[in-house]
């Protein structure tokens, strides 16, 4: 990637604005459907219609077979299951932290998982309700979809985005979308009350900052060779380029752009493309190649490579938490990061000790602030690890589909 110039002054009182009365906590919390709406005095503070507030994280799964198409969602804090709608050949499971897309190759799939948080920064409000069949985009199987507070940006594999009013979702409705002008390289990333996208031009892929009408403003003078993966972390957004990372930041209007190289040659088989983490962390990790994980500690702004064995899924709480390895012998390993050493490691976890599936597919790893859970398709069931506690096996949920695609939300 090439930085020429990493800060370009821009403010807009309007957008200043807007931003303050999102992110105030004496008004409307940001995933607050707006017919809920009130004034302070009217209602307890972080009121949300039709959802209840709880002190602790409301974490439920969203699970899924693609053969059978039965799909369930397992609520974590009772331990019970709710079936929902039935969506075949799903090739891919992502979720906003609420919302669950199911990529179909007709379609994607929404899904409400009915918890989510709202974090202003020194507090944070968890919210759970009903769950609920949303519906479906006009969006493929290789569909990128991010979403923020406001919006949910959907690329198709052409490049072209559709902007869906997350409000809408979050009553239940897919309204009609609006069109961005042109077409992307990867994920558009709703971001800071913009958009973050590449656009490709004259041999370069260059970052543009987008208003939520589609209009260029002033963005930093940065390109990124071949854009795969990219997160969302406190301190900013992460975007993978082909000789390291990306950081892209917002402060008082403006924006800027810092690489960060992995600081060595990484054949292309090796790069870090798709990112995991703890949403919330700033520690993000990634396959290198077969048999080892990339680090990626965005306060730090450094890289760390740690061989392992042969690579089925990776994660990490961050924070001083073990690196999270489920590998080929189908059992969990755990991580030293700034060593490199292993710490500890379980007996086999999936069924027959398998790398993957009948079906092919490889289970996942999705970790929280004190737990981490591991889908085992073939076995039928959903592990919880106490990663804290050398890896130990703290519940174990059997199910009556097979749980080839799984992701977490609520935090």
């Amino acid at each position: 990637m090439t930085v020429r110039r990493n800060v370009t002054p821009w403010a807009s009182a309007a957008l200043v604005l807007t931003a303050l009365l999102t992110t105030s906590c004496g008004g409307q919390a940001s995933n607050t459907p707006r017919s809920a709406a009130s004034s302070p005095s009217a209602v307890p503070h972080g009121h949300v219609e039709g959802a209840r507030e709880a002190a602790e994280q409301q974490s439920r799964l969203l699970l899924n077979d693609p053969g059978s198409g039965d799909t369930r969602i397992l609520d974590l804090i009772t331990g019970q299951v709710h079936t929902t709608a039935q969506v075949k050949d799903a090739a891919r499971l992502g979720t906003d932290g609420r919302f669950g897309y199911l990529h179909t190759p007709g379609g994607t799939h929404v899904l409400d998982s009915g918890v989510w948080m709202v974090d202003h920064g020194d507090h944070v409000h968890y919210y759970s309700a009903a769950t609920r069949d949303v519906g479906e985009l006009p969006a493929g199987g290789r569909a990128q979809v991010r979403s923020d507070a406001a919006v949910t940006a959907v690329t198709d594999e052409d490049g072209r985005t559709l902007l869906y009013d997350r409000s809408e979702l979050e009553q239940g409705k897919i309204a009609a979308p609006t069109t961005l002008p042109g077409t992307h390289t990867g994920a558009v990333v709703p971001y800071e009350e913009h958009l973050l996208a590449f656009r490709t031009g004259s041999g370069t892929t260059e970052l543009v900052v987008l208003d939520r009408r589609g209009k260029s403003v002033a963005s930093p003078d940065v390109t990124c060779e071949e854009p795969r993966g990219d997160a969302v972390t406190r301190r900013g957004v992460i975007f993978d380029c082909a000789d390291g990372a990306l950081l892209v930041r917002a402060h008082n209007g403006a924006f800027t752009a810092e690489a960060i190289p992995y600081g060595t040659n990484v054949p292309a088989t090796e790069r870090a493309t798709v990112f995991r983490h703890r949403p919330g962390s700033d520690t993000l990790t990634a396959a290198a190649g077969d048999d080892a994980v990339w680090v990626l500690d965005v306060a730090e702004r450094t890289w760390t490579r740690v061989n392992t064995g042969p690579i089925v899924a990776v994660n990490t709480a961050g924070e001083g938490s073990p690196l999270l390895v489920l590998e080929s012998d189908g059992s969990l390993h755990g991580y030293d990061i700034a060593t490199g050493q292993q710490t500890a490691r379980t007996e086999p976890l999936l069924t027959g000790g398998k790398r993957t599936g009948t079906d092919g597919s490889a289970p996942v790893i999705e970790v929280d602030r004190s737990r981490a859970y591991v889908n085992d398709p073939d076995g039928k069931k959903v592990l919880e690890i106490d990663y804290n506690d050398g890896l130990r096996v703290a519940r174990s949920f059997d199910l009556d589909v097979k749980p080839v695609l799984m992701a977490e939300t609520g935090r």
